[in-house]
């Protein structure tokens, strides 16, 4: 059966629209962009869907958002999406606002225990039974016109992605959908919350294995990567490749010659940034010790493995008494941060990113289980 579909295509549909669209108790939101080569994610369509129709919003072609803005921003209307990390990025970098409250449908999935990550065509084959055509996600959304393959890829998203709320909403009891939302909530905050340049270092592969020193000139390095990836909207590893980062900060070439020989160093990057690498690195390892970061924590011992298994058994008995997906329960990197807090001899205590009803109805739980470890 054709999905009724409306483009729009100007400032004043879209509007008129919106304001429509803001009496209704939800809408279901997708977008489809380009990011080939570049940091930033290029918008090609925003695809709204109400329930009865398809709209496909030209982003090419609007240039007052505001509208849009109010919609997203609307605490009355749900806003519905699917797997929606890199929709919020779109999002916000199209229109600087984010949805809320924002109800994603692969959490409600994992709620519901039909499965954990589930990719949108095998939810919509599992709850609704819809075959969906193979994806269009790696065509060119920028092309204008879109291919008519593009156009129902889009317009079913928009369509099936209501539906999908629509059955999946009464399944789900009251504490469910708080807890869905309250995780949407989540991941527009952690979107929110600029990430700083300047902490970029800690997130690299073996950065604990670094002396202070070495440290210094990881943490130059990285917020450099970071501020100019963002300036010239390029991906990261395109001005400077990622395993190359912990041998530069171990090693601190001095010349062009001795950088050219790094691990994985694009001679790209020699070309046009080595001497403005050779100069950070000169410059951090040269600096006043008083401003080298503290050295990082150690990974966890081989041993503490059984207490993380122990931690995880909190996680998967309340899965199963809630029958909720068990890896919605408890994130590794929470029952690290919980370990880490007291290793080995306590006292523990809950990391802040345990948060909400988890923290609520496991944390001291997890508390016991470190307690009474030995």
């Amino acid at each position: 059966m054709a999905i009724e579909t409306q483009w729009v295509l100007d400032d004043e549909h879209l509007t008129r629209l919106c304001d429509a669209w803001r009496q209704l108790p939800f809408v279901a939101l997708d977008t489809e962009f380009m990011r080939v080569d570049t940091f930033y994610p290029i918008a090609g369509l925003i695809q709204v869907g109400d329930g009865c129709c398809a709209y496909l919003i030209d982003p090419l072609r609007i240039s007052d958002w505001s509208a849009f803005c109010g919609l997203l921003e609307d605490e009355r209307v749900t806003k519905v999406l699917h797997a929606c990390s890199e929709d919020l990025e779109v999002l916000l970098r199209l229109t600087g606002s984010l949805p809320s409250p924002l109800f994603d449908t692969q959490l409600a999935a994992g709620y519901l225990n039909i499965g954990f990550s589930m990719g949108y065509s095998r939810l919509v084959q599992a709850v609704l039974g819809i075959e969906l055509p193979k994806g269009e996600t790696r065509s060119d959304w920028l092309q204008r016109p879109l291919s008519e393959m593009q156009v129902r890829y889009a317009a079913e998203d928009a369509q099936h992605l209501a539906e999908l709320y629509l059955a999946l909403l009464p399944r789900l009891d009251s504490s469910k959908r708080a807890w869905i939302l309250e995780d949407g909530e989540e991941l527009v905050a952690n979107l929110r919350r600029h990430s700083d340049p300047l902490e970029a270092y800690r997130e690299v592969k073996q950065a604990w294995r670094l002396k202070p020193q070495q440290l210094a000139v990881l943490r130059a390095l990285t917020a450099w990567r970071e501020s100019e990836a963002r300036t010239r909207n390029q991906p990261r590893n395109r001005i400077l490749r990622e395993a190359s980062l912990w041998p530069l900060a171990r090693t601190q070439p001095k010349d062009l010659v001795a950088l050219a020989r790094i691990e994985d160093m694009h001679p790209r990057t020699v070309r046009q940034d080595g001497e403005t690498i050779l100069a950070l690195i000169g410059e951090a390892a040269a600096s006043d010790a008083a401003t080298w970061p503290a050295p990082l924590p150690e990974p966890l011992p081989l041993e503490a493995g059984g207490l993380l298994k122990k931690l995880r058994a909190v996680g998967q008995r309340e899965a199963e008494r809630l029958d909720i997906a068990p890896e919605l329960m408890l994130r590794k990197k929470s029952l690290e941060a919980l370990i880490k807090s007291g290793y080995p001899q306590g006292p523990y205590r809950l990391p802040d990113s345990l948060r909400g009803w988890r923290r609520e109805l496991m944390g001291q739980a997890l508390l016991d289980v470190m307690e009474h470890k030995q």
